[in-house]
């Protein structure tokens, strides 16, 4: 780097003030060669500008990052497995429980012929109507304050809301469980004071980096009408794949007790729901993320008009919509319960392939189940394929995938599960 001061000439009068001597003249025409090509000089760049120079320009998509999924993958499959284990091992200890009060006297195993699941689920059904007279006669008797009027109407409503929960299924019990913690998530939602806070958290964005709202967003509803969808497919597909689960069991060889198929049934649906929501996770950032960085990066082309009618369309169309044409579609968040309800659909239409389904909303004839759900899965192919975005059609098909997967190796990775977890079972010592 060359710096050169042109800002002083020293100049010497020799005799008269106007006389010049041979060395000014010559220091004033060196400086005015200096001066005229000056601009030269200054223009030369500095050894930083020159590394700046050569440096790869960055592209658009290291300047924005790329979405990673390592850490979506292991806190699937560890929830999966970690959601399974718990639920074989409060499923055992609830089975001892029962096992041991029909049989005091003996400490059996599950695979104890003395007793069977019909007598263990009947135990369990007496203690849970007594239960539920307890709590009538508790109200019966707080209510004893109340004007004699009013006390009929109270005990009307109890009953009214008592007969069909106790008459129905566990399965569908358990389901309207499912469906009321729905439904409080969705009253959340209508608090504004909390609408920032289940924007971020019970909402699944793919390129926010979070992990836990893979599970909080399948519990997430923001409108009325996706939560009544999902809790009426809820009641009727879920119940049957609880039944499924039920039939199952009591088919294992050898036998294994089980009082109840809660834990299971709950273990198989959060985890259908965990792999659905990976699975749109998966599309979004490896699929559909750069071809959005593509388009944003891609220099725009004008459009040529080569006629003088393309000419005149070319400039009477609007700007909006030129734009819209142009700009890439956004990746949008998800929510809701669709991909775990699409794995206990798959799963009843396997297990129960000689159903009939019909449609509430708009009312329909009753059609072979399979024929229904293979409608419903082809629709969400040309979905997925045509890039439609109203529904999150990668979710619902990880989750018939997930149901389909169960149906084959379920019921013997929950028989492992169960004996992975049975504290009863004794290894004999060799000698």
């Amino acid at each position: 780097m060359f710096k050169i001061s042109l800002g002083r000439l020293h100049v010497k009068p020799v005799g008269s003030p106007y006389s010049w001597s041979s060395r000014s003249l010559y220091q004033s025409a060196a400086c005015s060669s200096f001066r005229v090509t000056s601009p030269r000089w200054q223009s030369m760049p500095s050894f930083r500008e020159e590394v700046a120079r050569t440096r790869p320009e960055e592209s658009f998509a290291d300047k924005f990052g790329k979405p990673r999924i390592g850490r979506h993958i292991l806190f699937v499959f560890g929830g999966i497995s970690s959601v399974f284990a718990y639920a074989a091992f409060y499923t055992n200890m609830e089975t001892g429980t029962w096992t041991n009060r029909l049989m005091p006297a003996t400490k059996s195993s599950w695979v104890s012929q003395s007793v069977t699941n019909a007598d263990l689920r009947r135990a369990y059904r007496i203690e849970l109507v007594k239960k539920w007279r307890g709590w009538f006669a508790s109200i019966t008797e707080e209510a004893q304050g109340i004007p004699k009027a009013i006390r009929p109407w109270i005990a009307a409503a109890y009953a009214a809301v008592l007969n069909p929960y106790g008459n129905s299924s566990e399965g569908k019990r358990l389901c309207w469980k499912i469906c009321l913690f729905n439904a409080v998530v969705w009253l959340a939602w209508k608090v504004k004071r909390f609408e920032p806070k289940m924007n971020t958290r019970f909402m699944h964005n793919p390129l926010s980096g979070l992990t836990f709202t893979l599970l909080t967003s399948m519990f997430s509803h923001k409108s009325f009408l996706h939560l009544l969808a999902n809790c009426l497919a809820l009641e009727g597909f879920g119940s049957a794949a609880y039944l499924y689960l039920v039939k199952e069991q009591d088919k294992a060889a050898p036998a294994q007790l089980e009082v109840s198929a809660s834990w299971h049934f709950l273990a198989f649906f959060v985890s259908a729901g965990l792999f659905s929501g990976l699975v749109s996770h998966v599309v979004a950032t490896k699929f559909m993320y750069p071809r959005m960085v593509a388009k944003l990066s891609a220099p725009s082309t004008p459009v040529k008009a080569n006629t003088w009618a393309s000419a005149v369309a070319v400039s009477s169309a609007p700007a909006a919509s030129v734009v819209k044409a142009a700009a890439p579609r956004p990746i949008l968040p998800s929510l809701g319960a669709s991909g775990a309800i699409y794995a206990s659909v798959t799963l009843t239409a396997l297990a129960f392939p000689d159903s009939q389904v019909s449609l509430i909303i708009p009312p329909s004839y009753p059609i072979d189940i399979q024929t229904g759900v293979g409608a419903l899965v082809l629709l969400d192919i040309i979905g997925a394929a045509r890039g439609w975005r109203f529904f999150d059609h990668w979710a619902h098909l990880g989750g018939a995938a997930f149901g389909v997967a169960y149906y084959c190796y379920g019921p013997e990775l929950w028989k492992y599960m169960r004996r992975t977890f049975d504290s009863t079972v004794r290894t004999p010592i060799t000698r």
